[in-house]
């Protein structure tokens, strides 16, 4: 039976014509739903909008009115049939021309990998803020990826559906009352200078040698290193200039991450020799690969001229660890060791922060606050030490 419960009649401007719009809320069964005439579509027939699935009459009512104030406003935005995993697609493609090769990687990856699964055959109007809720409360129960990740996640849906609104796709973003998940600070781990000398000395003889040598001698980063050619090495006055990365899915230099990022740094007479000795080796396997020889001016390429994958550089650093007995720590952490090793000898911040490639000195600050008490604790003893030993002397 289907119970007549409520009549409205509103006017809308379509097509530039003044029309009386009518709209009712009735019970179907054990449940209740709404229509409403949108007016005419493009071949003058009439546009009839149902919205059933509602418990109450309340619920229904309550729809209703919100189409029939965006109708009003002119905001209205018919819910799209378009399946999200099709808009996706959509997304990643125009997300070609305004990031990095290896950050689309990521999105795709992301998007494949966890997003379509879960949200994919969802229509873009059927998504809802709790389908939203489920995937990252699931993602962070099962440990299916890194918190950092799970935050990518939430970020790509709420730009997808933000893109999807521009297209007047979506009236709203359902993701906005979904809290953006909060990343679990992981431990910095790094090397004391005992560890560094054993885990270099284990590596000398290592064909990669060279990468982890600067990691730890220059602060700089993995795609920094991988990227570095020789037109931007100064032997002669002991300095790289850091102008460039490696995308890490393609053979293409790029520009550093940040302004700041593009930066001088002075290295020590053991990296001179090191560097030479390098090239040094790379003309020899030059000569002897001839033809089958890549050459990208590389400081730290393959035997062969090509760039080490990022993969393969991991296994190599885990398997020297191993060797050498240290502390198991990640790739990027030889950064953080040589931050820390520079802080600790009371290296200006300033300085670390020019070696870094940190916009400000308070960042490198946030990021090694642990160093702080001892640096405190040392500097107010050496203060001591100067002024009342001074005092004592003239007692």
């Amino acid at each position: 039976m289907i119970y007549f419960t409520h009549l409205s009649i509103s006017k809308s401007r379509i097509n530039e014509k003044e029309e009386i719009i009518l709209s009712h809320v009735r019970k179907e069964g054990k449940s209740w739903y709404y229509a409403i005439d949108l007016g005419k579509d493009a071949n003058g027939k009439r546009k009839i909008k149902k919205k059933r699935g509602f418990k109450t009459e309340r619920e229904a009512r309550k729809a209703l009115l919100e189409v029939e104030s965006q109708l009003s406003k002119g905001v209205f935005i018919e819910p799209s049939k378009i399946l999200y995993e099709e808009f996706l697609h959509d997304w990643i493609k125009d997300k070609q021309i305004s990031v990095k090769n290896s950050t689309l990687e990521t999105y795709k990856g992301i998007v494949n990998g966890h997003i379509i699964p879960s949200l994919g055959k969802l229509k873009l109007s059927e998504i809802t803020a709790r389908h939203i809720q489920n995937l990252i409360r699931d993602l962070f129960l099962n440990k299916t990826l890194s918190d950092e990740n799970i935050q990518k996640v939430y970020t790509i849906i709420k730009d997808s559906l933000n893109s999807a609104m521009k297209f007047d796709l979506l009236a709203q973003n359902v993701c906005n009352k979904v809290d953006r998940p909060k990343a679990q600070k992981k431990e910095m781990q790094v090397w004391d200078i005992e560890e560094v000398q054993k885990f270099l000395d284990t590596a000398i003889n290592d064909r990669a040698y060279l990468v982890f040598h600067l990691a730890l001698t220059t602060g700089m980063r993995q795609a920094e290193i991988l990227g570095l050619r020789w037109k931007n090495v100064d032997l002669k006055n002991g300095i790289i200039y850091v102008k460039e990365q490696l995308e890490r899915y393609t053979h293409n230099f790029t520009s550093v991450k940040t302004k700041s990022s593009n930066r001088n740094i002075a290295i020590p007479d053991k990296t001179i020799f090191e560097l030479k000795k390098q090239r040094k080796l790379i003309n020899e396997e030059r000569l002897l690969s001839g033809e089958n020889y890549t050459h990208y001016d590389l400081v730290c390429p393959t035997s062969v001229g090509t760039p080490y994958l990022p993969s393969n550089l991991t296994k190599i650093f885990r398997r020297i660890i191993k060797e050498a007995g240290v502390k198991k720590i990640r790739f990027h952490d030889m950064r953080h060791t040589h931050a820390t090793l520079l802080l600790k000898q009371n290296t200006n911040p300033k300085i670390v922060a020019e070696r870094l490639g940190h916009s400000n000195t308070r960042t490198t600050l946030d990021i090694y606050s642990h160093l702080l008490p001892n640096m405190q604790k040392d500097t107010a003893k050496m203060f001591g030490d100067m002024l009342f030993s001074v005092n004592s002397q003239t007692n």
